[in-house]
């Protein structure tokens, strides 16, 4: 017998494909094509300088939809407004350099820049460019304004560009884009009315100017944690120790260094929020005296270097919290289920994830990991090795089973 076919994923969804002027604009046609094979239906709409590249009438043919390339084409349809109004998803793929800091700065000088000030639903903007311009500080400064307004902007791939050169600006994946497009037409908001503080990553203790005390966490579980709760609709602010991580869509994002300031950035966001999850690895020590000038080796023999607590920034959440559920982590490497029971209790936690930072795979640096789950009522969840992004949603749903219809936590204690 054969094996039943997967139901197209975008059926009755109506999605805006806007491409510019790239030379990856012959990549459009492949997208139109996996939009339309999925069930959706699909308008393109072209800048001037992208009909250079590929003529209107294959992306027509295609869709079975008339293409648009002009603002004052058929003006009394004011389709600036009437295909925007109707849309559940514009995508702009391939966007340029030119496209982002129009979109920016909230310029509509055509009609794809103009339907993106007048809509309301989704934006997706997958960018190609070449010669370095992705990394490019006006561009990044873009790219940051659109993501901290809630638009996904998703990184170009890596690899030989148009010019003959190597680096990060090729036009990603198309599955890639498709499983964005999904995501952001994703039915699942079970999230969305919350507000969820995250940290995320290691703090960084000085010792002096040049030196410092860290640890292993590459901030990619609390990363996923946010990036999940975004999607799911809460709205999210990431407090982040240094990292090399991209920033999530839709995030807020406040970069610390040391676990005094991401104390204070956490402690001062807590009445803002309605659940808080400490996934950052804070060092729990920190030099009692940083020196102010860099420590030389050459003639100083045997250092000492006197340490002293850094602040208990999960007990101090807990002990200011009103009804905002908490959730902690515990990187272990013995005695896992013991380890994360006595935090849970200590710190007041409703939820605890642990998990065993020696398992091969797992843990530090990992894309992947393997966690324990225990809630206040001593319920106990093992997740096998997975992604850290699809554990991320399995750590929230659980959480979601503590939260009650009306937003507090269940079990709330009364003094």
């Amino acid at each position: 017998m054969e094996a039943d076919q997967a139901r197209p994923t975008l059926v009755g969804t109506k999605i805006i494909l806007g491409v510019t002027g790239s030379i990856a604009a012959y990549k459009a046609v492949g997208l139109l094509r996996a939009l339309v094979r999925e069930g959706g239906t699909v308008q393109v709409v072209m800048t001037h300088a992208a009909t250079k590249f590929v003529a209107p009438l294959t992306f027509e043919v295609l869709s079975g939809c008339p293409v648009s390339t002009d603002l004052f084409e058929a003006h009394h349809e004011m389709k600036h407004l009437s295909m925007p109004e109707q849309a559940d998803l514009i995508v702009v793929a391939p966007a340029t350099a030119n496209f982002l800091a129009k979109a920016a700065a909230g310029l509509a000088d055509d009609l794809l820049s103009t339907m993106v000030l007048t809509a309301r639903c989704p934006l997706l903007i997958a960018p190609a460019m070449d010669g370095g311009m992705w990394e490019h500080r006006a561009v990044a400064h873009n790219v940051q304004t659109l993501r901290t307004r809630r638009v996904v902007v998703l990184d170009p791939d890596e690899g030989p560009l148009a010019s003959g050169r190597f680096g990060q600006g090729r036009l990603a994946d198309e599955s890639r884009i498709l499983e964005a497009i999904q995501t952001a037409l994703g039915p699942r908001h079970d999230w969305r009315g919350h507000r969820i503080l995250v940290s995320a990553g290691p703090t960084q203790e000085p010792i002096d100017p040049v030196r410092f005390i860290s640890n292993r966490s590459s901030g990619k579980m609390g990363y996923a944690l946010a990036e999940a709760a975004r999607a799911r609709g809460a709205r999210v602010t990431l407090v982040t120790g240094p990292t090399a991580l991209p920033i999530p869509a839709g995030v807020e994002v406040v970069g610390v260094e040391t676990a005094e300031e991401m104390s204070k950035a956490l402690c001062t966001r807590l009445s803002w929020s309605t659940v808080v999850i400490m996934a950052a690895a804070v060092a729990d020590y920190r030099p009692a005296q940083a020196a102010a000038h860099k420590i030389k080796k050459q003639g100083q023999g045997d250092q000492t270097l006197r340490l002293e607590p850094t602040r208990d920034i999960l007990g101090a959440l807990s002990a200011q919290r009103t009804n905002q559920l908490l959730i902690g982590f515990a990187a272990e490497t013995q005695d896992l289920i013991a380890h994360a029971t006595d935090k849970l209790s200590a710190k007041g936690l409703d939820l605890i994830v642990a998990n065993d930072v020696t398992r091969a795979g797992a843990g530090f640096g990992s894309d992947q990991n393997a966690v324990t789950v225990i809630d206040r009522q001593g319920r106990i969840i093992e997740f096998p090795l997975m992604a850290k992004r699809q554990l991320a949603d399995e750590i929230l749903n659980v959480a979601r089973t503590l939260i009650s219809p009306r937003g507090a936590r269940t079990g709330l204690r009364t003094e």
